[in-house]
């Protein structure tokens, strides 16, 4: 009989966790003979990635509730005895815990933030670190996005650096390089900068809308993505006069057409737990200027540690500025509107992104649960 394993996820809305879980799902066909493979949503929302029909998937509906989360994923543990699971995000990671307590069987949690930049200094955050430090160093197996997720992780939340294996999320070069060869789903006229993310603070879009208007380039910022910072975003677009010019384009289903056709990508980020933008970005073939933030983009352009880069770099694969720098974020911009420099970074940047191939991250996921299975048991769950 094979054994069973669950994922966990709040949804498959649009987001980067939740492109990368089903990428992960779609590259486990190797294991589907070996195991079943079933997959909870814990929040009912409309799916914007597609998982293959041979994953059975259990519905929940939590209403992003963590109470909620906890005690109805356990209810569905209880029912289909799940041999080892596997989950993605915070909360669905605290819920796994619960779930988990007390069945003597493998939970993994992957972590996809830098969980100290991600979780705020009030009320919520303090409880969210409290239920981080409760849960995660009990997990049989840690997965991090980058080795500056998992240093934070062993550092600020006591999770044993045994137990912790940073894997680097997958990037499906073939699938994206097919998706930007469809129509943009926008038109832009003349040349123009992209950048892609939720409008949220720690993505820090302010900072490259300034950088914009500093640099004096020419054309256009058209920046994808939905968030409650839009209308303060608007708000700065128009206190700049810039109206004509920077274009917040929404969520975007297939937003790699217009990433193929820009000049240059930004990412302007505070914090990142993995860039996922970044990378897909960078299999399009385009070049990339980033913030050096917690985590990842240092790894992804220099292949070096955070703290091994300092001002403005040029690295071996794209430009690493500080964060909360307009003047260094101008300057860069301005450096790859040189179009010897530009195509140089845009060849290093599609090479890089192929090191993200979804076979070598998902093999890499197995092998973590499969290690998981065969090993010692868990510590006692929430």
């Amino acid at each position: 009989m094979r054994r069973k394993i669950l994922f966990i996820i709040n949804s498959l809305t649009g987001g980067g966790a939740e492109r990368v879980m089903a990428t992960l799902l779609r590259h486990s066909e190797d294991w589907r003979t070996q195991y079943d493979i079933a997959l909870a949503l814990l929040d009912d929302e409309p799916q914007a990635y597609a998982i293959p029909d041979w994953i059975t998937i259990h519905q929940l509906d939590c209403g992003f509730s963590l109470i909620r989360s906890a005690s109805r994923l356990r209810a569905l543990v209880r029912e289909i005895r799940p041999d080892a699971t596997l989950s993605f995000l915070t909360r669905a990671n605290v819920a796994n815990a619960y779930a988990m307590r007390g069945r003597n069987r493998p939970w993994i949690i992957s972590e996809r933030v830098n969980t100290s930049a991600h979780l705020g200094a009030d009320a919520a955050g303090k409880v969210g670190r409290m239920l981080v430090r409760l849960s995660y160093p009990k997990a049989s197996a840690v997965i991090a996005v980058s080795h500056g997720v998992a240093d934070d992780l062993v550092r600020n939340f006591e999770v044993p650096a045994a137990r912790v294996t940073a894997i680097a999320n997958p990037v499906d070069v073939d699938f994206i390089a097919r998706r930007a060869a469809e129509p943009a789903p926008i038109p832009i006229d003349g040349p123009y900068v992209a950048a892609m993310g939720r409008l949220v603070a720690n993505k820090n879009f302010a900072l490259l809308i300034d950088a914009f208007a500093a640099s004096g380039i020419p054309g256009k910022l058209v920046i994808g993505g939905e968030g409650p910072l839009r209308g303060a975003l608007d708000a700065q677009i128009a206190r700049l006069g810039l109206q004509r010019r920077v274009i917040l384009a929404g969520f975007l289903e297939n937003p790699f057409p217009l990433v193929a056709g820009a000049r240059y990508f930004v990412l302007p980020s505070n914090a990142e737990g993995f860039p996922n933008g970044l990378v897909e970005a960078m299999a399009t073939g385009v070049a990339v200027v980033s913030t050096n933030c917690l985590s990842g983009p240092s790894e992804i352009l220099a292949e070096a540690a955070r703290e091994d880069i300092s001002g403005v770099t040029r690295s071996k694969h794209g430009i690493l500025v500080p964060c909360n720098d307009p003047a260094a974020m101008a300057g860069a911009m301005r450096a790859l509107e040189d179009e010897t420099l530009r195509t140089h970074y845009a060849m290093a940047a599609r090479e890089r992104a192929g090191a993200y191939a979804p076979h070598n991250a998902a093999r890499r996921y197995w092998r973590v649960i499969e290690q998981a299975l065969d090993g010692p048991g868990p510590g006692p769950a929430l």
